[in-house]
Parts: structure tokens; C-alpha cells; sequence
């Protein structure tokens, strides 16, 4: 029998390799997410498990320094069977030992496996708790794409085709860019549109760094919806736009297109954007773009229960539920500790004041 080996790997074409040929994977474990963090100064780490020079598991993680302390964060990983136990408890054994070489307090992971007893008792099997805060999407909307647009759209709810048609009758004019530049206009939308939604908004430079990396790689497009010069609405149904408002952005989706699965990453919009009910189709436009990629998936992320009604995010999750999505949940942020002092003196209780405040 021949002993599985764990290597670090340098290689883009081996590591996508691998990651694109498991049908759950996503952005969050390509080589393109951790070269955008090491661009933005943080240590990384790509490791493989191996079994007879055959890849059989990999995790990709960045360290992220904060005053609280250090963690090492891997979000869609590990990416490995339920079934093979040992490569698990191999790659969670190393995942520490890279921790504590690289100096952290502790590991967050959020492995991309379905939630359920058997991960969550694998997790805990080999030392893991629940973290006190969420790390990425656990629980998303994602919609089937591989069938035809009509299909497709047969299976929006009604309120959904209907905002579709408004948007077209709108003859808004719509655009897919892979400008690095067009992401400063989209941060100065998404601090108004933070503000409105009560969210905490991304930073410039993690937006602009990402969206310039998988851009290169012909991963990410920035679909953009803006006031056309005319309407096509017949008899007066909608009002022309002023002169002034012609060109204006009223939504912007930053889409990453990988493996199987479109993700809508982030999105942003106007004011004036849920007048003309452009959101909805921005996502027909990358829908239509996934599907010229050959792509099977598109992932909405992130949602809240259907009767979580006063969550912060209950409005949003109405709005992707329009789409007929599938709901999908993930095995929750699960925590190894490399220093219990300040793990549970510090850290801990910051994390779980932090989501109590931030109401996820």
C-alpha cells in the first residue's frame, strides 16, 4: 500500500488541475484567490495530500494579522472526500503544523463539504470547534444553469420575469468589463450602498487586487447596468431619462467565472437602480455568460433561512429565492486552536461579541 505524501505546490496548471475536476469546488480554493491575497502582503500556503503521485485532497489558506491575533484562514477547504479519513486527518494535522510555523494563534476553516453530522463530526474528530464567527458563505443560493435560458427562466418566480422585461423595456444599456479601473467607481457605489444596507463594506485595494488577478486569468468579468438614451416601453409606460441621468450606473456585479460555477461575489447598486430593476438582469447577463463558458452553476451566495425574517440579510435572500434557486448549506467555520490563552482570553470572546454586533 502505498503511503500518501503531502507536498506544497507551485504550480498553477497542477493545482487548477486538480481543483476544477471536483464538482463542489469554487473560487475560494483557486490559485488565482490566494495569488490576489499574496499580492496584498499576506503569507500563503498550497498544500496537496498525494497518493501514488496522484493528488487526491488540497487546502490553500492566507494569514490574517489583526490585533485580537493571527489566523490562518481557508475558506472552501479542505477540497477531499468524506470517505478518505486518513488523507483528512493528514491534511488537518498539517494545516497546524503550517500554523504554528507561520506563527498563529489559530486555523478557521470552512471546508467545502455539505452540512451535516458526519462532516461536523469529522471536524470534531480531528480537534476542530465551531468558530465563533462565519468565515465565507456557509449557507448559499445556487441555480442550475446547465439546462436552456427558457428553462431557465421558467423557473424565476414571476416577480423576477417581470422586473426582467421592465429592465429591457428600460433599454438600459449593459456592459461586461475587465478594467481593473472600473472598480473605483464601483467602490464609491458600494460605500453608499454599505451605508443603506447596513453592511461593512470592502476595502478598495482588496476589491481592485482581486478583480485584477482572476481578470488576467480571463476568471472575472464587472457587469455594469446604466441609463440608456431612450426607453422602449410602449405608450409612455416607463419615463424617458433626463439628460442628465443618461449613462448614470444603476447596478454593478463583479462575477467570477471558475470550474463549474459562476459566483456572484459582489454586487452593488443605486438608488436609482431598483427603479429601473436592473439587478435582476445583471444576473440574466452573466447567467448568458456562464452558460457561452459551459458552465453548470450559478452561485447567488449567501442567504438566510426563509423565516429568519428580521435578519439583516432576510430582504436580499427574498430577492435570490426569486431566481428558483436550490439552497445549499456548507459545514460551518470550524476553529483549530494553536493557542489556547489567547484563543479563549482574547480571541474568542471578541469573535462572539463581533457577530452579536454585526447580527450574522
Amino acid at each position: 500500500m502505498v503511503k500518501p505524501t503531502l507536498e506544497t505546490i507551485e504550480n498553477r496548471e497542477v493545482w487548477d488541475g486538480f481543483v476544477v475536476s471536483r464538482p463542489e469546488a469554487n473560487c475560494l480554493q483557486s490559485w488565482s484567490m490566494m495569488e490576489a491575497h499574496a499580492k496584498m502582503g499576506q503569507q500563503i500556503v498550497r498544500r496537496a495530500v498525494l497518493e501514488g503521485g496522484k493528488i487526491i485532497g488540497v487546502y490553500s489558506g492566507f494569514v490574517e494579522r489583526a490585533k485580537k491575533g493571527t489566523g490562518l484562514i481557508i475558506a472552501g477547504g479542505p477540497l477531499v472526500d468524506l470517505t478518505k479519513k486518513s488523507a483528512i486527518k493528514m491534511m488537518l494535522t498539517d494545516i497546524k503544523t503550517q500554523a504554528q510555523r507561520l506563527k498563529c494563534d489559530f486555523v478557521r476553516l470552512r471546508p467545502q463539504w455539505e452540512d451535516s453530522p458526519e462532516s461536523r463530526e469529522i471536524l470534531r474528530e480531528n480537534g476542530a470547534k465551531k468558530a465563533p464567527f462565519y468565515l465565507s458563505v456557509e449557507y448559499a443560493g445556487v441555480l442550475d444553469i446547465s439546462g436552456t435560458e427558457q428553462q431557465i427562466l421558467a423557473g424565476f418566480r414571476q416577480k423576477a420575469r417581470r422586473a426582467i422585461r421592465k429592465a429591457e423595456a428600460a433599454n438600459l444599456d449593459i456592459s461586461a468589463s475587465v478594467d481593473p479601473k472600473e472598480i473605483d467607481e464601483f467602490y464609491q457605489i458600494e460605500l453608499d450602498h454599505a451605508k443603506r444596507q447596513a453592511y461593512v463594506p470592502f476595502s478598495k485595494k482588496f476589491l481592485k487586487t482581486q478583480f485584477e488577478v482572476f481578470a488576467a486569468h480571463d476568471e472575472a468579468k464587472l457587469f455594469i447596468a446604466r441609463i440608456g438614451e431612450k426607453t422602449n416601453a410602449k405608450d409612455g409606460a416607463e419615463p424617458q431619462p433626463s439628460a442628465d441621468q443618461v449613462g448614470a450606473v444603476l447596478a454593478e456585479n463583479f462575477m467570477i467565472f471558475y470550474g463549474q460555477e459562476a459566483s456572484y461575489l459582489y454586487g452593488v447598486s443605486t438608488r436609482l437602480g431598483t427603479e429601473y430593476s436592473a439587478a435582476p438582469l445583471l444576473h440574466l447577463q452573466a447567467i448568458r455568460e456562464a452558460k457561452k463558458r459551459g458552465l453548470t452553476r450559478y452561485n447567488f451566495w449567501g442567504i438566510v433561512g426563509v423565516d429568519e425574517t428580521k435578519h439583516r440579510f432576510y430582504g436580499v435572500s427574498v430577492f435570490k429565492r426569486g431566481f428558483g434557486i436550490s439552497e445549499l448549506k456548507y459545514a460551518p467555520a470550524h476553529d483549530l486552536i494553536i493557542n489556547p490563552l489567547r484563543y479563549y482570553g482574547i480571541i474568542y470572546p471578541l469573535e462572539s461579541l463581533r457577530r452579536k454586533f454585526r447580527k450574522v
